[in-house]
């Protein structure tokens, strides 16, 4: 397939590029438009009041790659207006640092607004997260991004896996059908973890910000937040807690039905 790769944590992403050799690796025509830096929670924002940097560059990847100083949808839109050559037939999203489960967090999420973002241009899209925990996720930070080696012989498991399902799951999804996949992939992903049709989780996430400081800011306080989902049917987030990878197919046209 002719295929568009964006993220939310930006171009030089472990996870990103891992999923870039993997589906280059299955022969697909891969074209690369990821942000310059990381765009995480920041949904489906456009870079409304300035101009956007888009600049092609040779990351080793093996296909044309474009970094765009904007965010995620910033990226897809003008990658398939401008940066293209052909319009792809379809949009992946990530492989995110970090869960993109239950409605708390797909709404905010930069990679699933990815995903959407190919939905409005009548692309099938998906978008891939891999689970980390809060510790994991503060030592990649601290490292620069770079995995420990369990954490990467995951992600190269969850990116086999994302290589195989992802362009099929494109192929069975109309055009102009205003779907989008969200997979997530548990820690550790191995290469026999049962894949599930889920529902995202219901989840209240109040305060999330710290208490003003002396300098007059509020600062983004990471929580899961409080699940209150029904017990059935399965939803992401459970799904990811049993080991599972979860595959929930978000309809945007049943909203307000």
């Amino acid at each position: 397939m002719r295929l568009l790769l964006t993220n939310d944590d930006g171009i030089d992403s472990v996870f990103l590029r891992e999923l870039a050799r993997e589906l280059v690796a299955e022969g697909h025509e891969l074209s690369i438009a990821a942000p310059r830096s990381e765009q995480s929670w920041i949904g489906a924002a456009k870079s409304r009041n300035r101009g956007v940097h888009s600049a092609k560059a040779d990351r080793g990847l093996g296909c044309p790659t474009w970094i765009v100083d904007g965010t995620p949808s910033d990226c897809v839109n003008i990658a398939v207006e401008h940066l293209l050559p052909r319009p792809p037939e379809g949009v992946i999203s990530g492989i995110n640092m970090g869960l993109n489960a239950s409605l708390g967090f797909i709404i905010a999420s930069g990679t699933v607004a990815g995903a959407w973002e190919g939905a409005l241009h009548g692309l099938p899209s998906i978008a891939f997260s891999q689970d980390v925990s809060y510790e994991m996720y503060e030592r990649l930070k601290a490292e620069g991004g770079k995995p420990d080696e369990e954490l990467l012989a995951t992600l190269r498991v969850s990116s086999r896996f994302a290589a195989r399902l992802g362009p099929g799951l494109l192929a069975s999804t109309a055009p102009c059908s205003f779907v989008i996949h969200n997979v997530n992939f548990p820690f550790p992903c191995k290469p026999d973890s049962p894949l599930r049709r889920t529902i995202p989780a219901r989840t209240l996430v109040p305060g999330l910000f710290s208490p003003q400081s002396d300098d007059g800011t509020h600062r983004l306080v990471y929580k899961a937040g409080r699940d209150v989902s029904p017990p059935e049917p399965l939803t992401d987030r459970a799904a990811v807690a049993a080991g599972f990878i979860s595959h929930s197919v978000l309809d945007y046209t049943r909203l307000g039905t």
